[in-house]
């Protein structure tokens, strides 16, 4: 579906490209009409030798049958006879250049070159108007600087036509910012996409991947019989994809079904459906649940999403809060633009909100990815600078929710190509995307390669669990938040348990965070957790339980902080006091003792001190925000409790603690 035609000219290649399908995909250049007869099509004013009416009859003969293969689209199948065309008249340029051609439409490059050389070194005036052509093909090969060489020459021809001219500005500043985007970032990025193979590529087209962060399984859309697109799933095991199969339950149909995305704890799978009975435009967003090893029939996005126009290609952020995909709302800034949506309490999806100038432009955005960092978006765009045809581009999340300027992704990631569909591993290195590389099984297929550094996010690790009554074991519906904990005053996310309870988080590595889980009629759980030296790809499975607020129940008070041997306390407890606030505010009439304990090291008179001065401080704070002190009771323990063994490091750590205890309601 990213197809560009190399050797055309510009006149037929703009005429080509402007024959666009309204699929699930916005832009998909429609795959070789025709390929260009070179002796037929192009004439030239300028004096030559060569005339084409003098080719001798058994290279003609030859050359028409290849020409033949060309109309059917069977480029591999024509090249035979273009060669013995060009041994039966080692003078027929044409045939030079229709070998060219079909070796530039095959992605052969380095041949491709070579025999428009060879065509050149014959006549130099009647292959003038090929310099464009051959330029595209140096382009794609890497030499950009030969190619921006061929395409001013090109440019200087006389009698050239306006729109060739433009073609070869166009394709100029392509190859001017390749050569400025090696300057930035020198060559020492490996390229080496990789097909995943048999098991998920066929001769049919495959696109628009995506993997759950577990990286477990992978959903992509399905070409069939080169009408109806599908969606197939492969689970990863033993080091390997196993054999795609359509995705269980009710989401594959007649109608078209394309462009899906499955959420990072494949809960969820949101994807475009076209023409459906109950569609509002050409293409509109559904999502299906998974239930019980399949998923649903589709459901409806939503009015605030569906509209008269095109949407399409959905991506959910990790924290399935977020809503990103691509539409062609006439209020946008060009073809297409990349929006967002807000999830609300009720689970309802809100008006989009354009990502703005940064992102999208006069142009066409499309294909969002948003990584699981839930900070780094990915997407393919042919109005931000590139090399030629919809290229890749990273923009980050600023602090203040704006979006940095789009950055392409480079070359080789980027060529003269169209790239899309790309997603990366909550590892940050991993990349999977689709493209019609040489050794693709036909058409698009599936690859995957480690990112360029520099354009990598950050990379995450996830917490999954269940949130439980502590007495029954029953799960509980609650919410969870998750904090910084050098920002507490924001919460990062802050989610709902499903209707299992079950709940799934991602964050970046190298940070600490805090944990909240809340619900009426229970005390709330607080965690901390410490990623500063935590390994991409971890994943952390918790039980979390709630305490009914009962007489005696008690919790530890995690994100609690004092400095060493004091008793002030950290700017950093603000989060957890808060938390304690609020119970007590939602509870009028409950009474609570905020006991302090501490390890063994030093004298038990001192720590019996220590841990007094601070269950004061908390007692204080409360009051100073509100609660009658009656409420209150602050208490030390000291050294005389302890929840662990006192001869490790962790154990010490988790008997210097703060606890609430209910002693009254």
């Amino acid at each position: 579906m990213y197809y560009t035609l190399l050797h055309v000219n510009s006149v037929v290649y703009l005429f080509i490209t402007s024959l666009q399908m309204q699929l699930s995909i916005p832009h998909i250049i429609i795959r070789t009409l025709f390929l260009l007869i070179y002796s037929t099509v192009i004439t030239t004013a300028y004096s030559q030798w060569y005339t084409p009416e003098n080719v001798l009859p058994l290279a003609r003969k030859q050359y028409d049958k290849g020409i033949t293969m060309v109309n059917d689209q069977q480029y591999k199948n024509a090249l035979p006879f273009i060669e013995k065309a060009i041994a039966a008249d080692p003078k027929f340029i044409d045939a030079y250049l229709t070998y060219a051609g079909l070796q530039g439409e095959l992605k052969n490059y380095d041949k491709c070159i070579t025999y428009y050389k060879q065509a050149f070194a014959l006549d130099t005036q009647y292959t003038k108007p090929y310099l464009l052509p051959y330029s595209i093909n140096l382009a794609g090969s890497g030499n950009f600087a030969e190619a921006l060489k061929a395409v001013n020459k090109f440019a200087n021809t006389e009698k050239l036509n306006l729109k060739s001219l433009q073609s070869a500005k166009y394709r100029a500043r392509c190859y001017q910012f390749a050569l400025d985007f090696a300057k930035l970032y020198p060559n020492n990025y490996t390229f080496n996409p990789i097909n995943l193979g048999d098991n998920i590529n066929t001769a049919e087209s495959e696109y628009f991947p995506s993997i759950t962060i577990d990286g477990s399984k992978l959903v992509f859309t399905r070409r069939v019989n080169d009408r109806n697109e599908d969606f197939y799933e492969s689970n990863y095991s033993k080091s390997k994809w196993g054999k795609a199969t359509p995705i269980k339950g009710s989401v594959n149909t007649l109608f078209n079904e394309g462009a899906q995305n499955i959420s990072q704890d494949g809960s969820i799978l949101f994807y475009t459906g076209c023409n459906f009975p109950q569609g509002q435009g050409s293409c509109d967003l559904y999502y299906s649940l998974y239930i019980n090893g399949a998923y649903t029939k589709p459901i409806p996005a939503g009015n605030a999403i569906n509209t008269e126009y095109w949407e399409s290609q959905p991506c959910l952020s990790a924290d399935k809060k977020m809503l990103y995909f691509a539409a062609s709302d006439p209020s946008g800034y060009g073809g297409s633009d990349i929006y967002v949506s807000l999830q609300d309490n009720k689970g309802k999806w809100g008006t989009p909100r354009n990502l703005g100038t940064k992102v999208n432009t006069t142009g066409n955005e499309s294909c969002p990815f948003i990584h699981a960092d839930n900070q780094t978006l990915y997407f393919s765009s042919d109005g931000h600078t590139g090399y030629g045809g919809e290229d890749l581009f990273v923009s980050r999340k600023q602090p203040n929710g704006s979006w940095s300027i789009a950055l392409n992704l480079g070359y080789p990631i980027n060529t003269i190509e169209n790239e899309g569909s790309l997603i990366i591993a909550a590892n940050g290195v991993t990349a999977y995307y689709a493209s019609d590389r040489a050794d693709s099984r036909g058409g698009l297929d599936i690859y995957t390669f480690d990112l360029r550094p520099e354009m990598q996010p950050t990379k995450t690790l996830y917490i999954k669990g269940t949130v439980i009554d502590s007495i029954t074991k029953q799960p509980l519906i609650s919410t969870i938040e998750l904090y910084d904990i050098n920002s507490p005053n924001t919460p990062l996310q802050k989610i709902q348990t499903n209707n299992t309870a079950n709940f799934f988080v991602t964050l970046p590595v190298g940070k600490n965070y805090l944990l909240n889980v809340t619900r009426k009629g229970y005390l709330f759980y607080s965690a901390n957790y410490n990623f500063t030296q935590t390994p991409p790809d971890t994943t952390y499975d918790a039980i979390l339980p709630l305490q009914p607020i009962l007489l005696n129940a008690t919790i530890t008070l995690q994100n609690i902080f004092y400095e060493t041997n004091k008793f002030a306390l950290d700017n950093k407890s603000t989060l957890e006091l808060s938390k304690v606030l609020q119970l007590l505010t939602d509870n009028p009439t409950v009474r609570i003792e905020i006991g302090g304990h501490t390890d063994n090291v030093g004298q038990a008179s001192k720590n019996l001190l220590l841990s007094t001065n601070r269950s004061k401080a908390v007692v204080t704070y409360l009051v100073s925000k509100g609660i009658n002190a009656n409420r209150l009771v602050a208490k030390g323990y000291g050294q005389a409790k302890p929840v662990a063994n006192n001869t490790t490091n962790e154990g010490k750590a988790g008997n210097r603690r703060t606890e609430l205890k209910v002693i009254g309601l």
